[in-house]
């Protein structure tokens, strides 16, 4: 049975949609059976790994919201193992449309019940806020990344997530434990950056993964060619970050 893992963090820019392309490519890689389902209504993981928004007739929204068969919504990738769950606009106003909805908190977790068995891995990627959306992710996943940006407020916001994790934990998902924090962005030139990860560290210790996934060019460049990291450039330093943190995340769940 698949592990459902969310990457959340209601911080934007921090780096998460990148590692849920590039870990779920990586994964995939590996020869697990992935998906990738993306639940933020900008669909930059849908169009990162090469979906055309324009063209997909089902996505997340109709999923939650039309009750539409989630396996309809399966896109291929240029991984063979690795499918997508893609977004849309829609998706904005999906909160207000499930606001009156019964067990509104659980309709994601009803949607990838029936996916379980037929993926190692279902990556959820949420959006940049601590909406209904992503508390649907919470409550379906069994556990949670956090990626964090090595920079100074990076720590700020992390307080505030896992808050909502706690009360997540205590009202709807008591299995949800947080898979690990991931350091981000990070230049080991800085020695902020090196203060902050010893922070993190610090804080939160075997919590946070070995791996850190360093700043690189080819990371930003590959999602407007529609590929993750290691299909576009399996050399650089982006693609083998995301490759170590796979096998990290196959590890600590073996």
């Amino acid at each position: 049975m698949g592990k459902i893992i969310a990457l959340a963090n209601q911080k934007g820019g921090v780096g998460k949609t990148t590692t849920s392309i590039n870990l779920a490519a990586s994964l995939a890689t590996l020869e697990k059976r992935v998906l990738l389902v993306d639940a933020d209504p900008q669909a930059n993981a849908s169009s990162g790994l090469g979906i055309d928004i324009k063209q997909a007739e089902h996505t997340i929204y109709e999923c939650l919201i039309d009750k539409c068969e989630p396996k309809l919504a399966l896109q291929d990738t240029e991984l063979d193992t690795l499918k997508v769950i893609p977004s849309h606009i829609n998706l904005v106003g999906a909160e207000i449309e499930m606001l009156n909805l019964k067990g509104r908190e659980k309709i994601m977790k009803e949607v990838l019940s029936g996916l379980r068995d037929e993926f190692d891995y279902i990556l959820i990627d949420c959006s940049p806020s601590l909406g209904l959306i992503t508390v649907n992710a919470l409550t379906a996943a069994d556990s949670v990344i956090i990626p964090v940006q090595a920079e100074y407020f990076a720590l700020e916001g992390i307080s505030k997530l896992l808050n909502t994790i706690k009360i997540i934990k205590s009202k709807l998902n008591p299995g949800l434990e947080i898979e690990g924090f991931l350091l981000t962005m990070f230049d080991a030139r800085l020695r902020q950056a090196n203060q902050i990860y010893d922070e993190v560290k610090r804080h939160f210790q075997e919590l946070v993964f070995n791996t850190v996934i360093q700043r690189n060019v080819k990371l930003s460049e590959a999602p407007s060619h529609g590929l993750p990291a290691i299909l576009y450039d399996a050399d650089s330093n982006g693609a083998r970050n995301h490759m170590a943190l796979a096998k990290e995340l196959i590890n600590r769940n073996a």
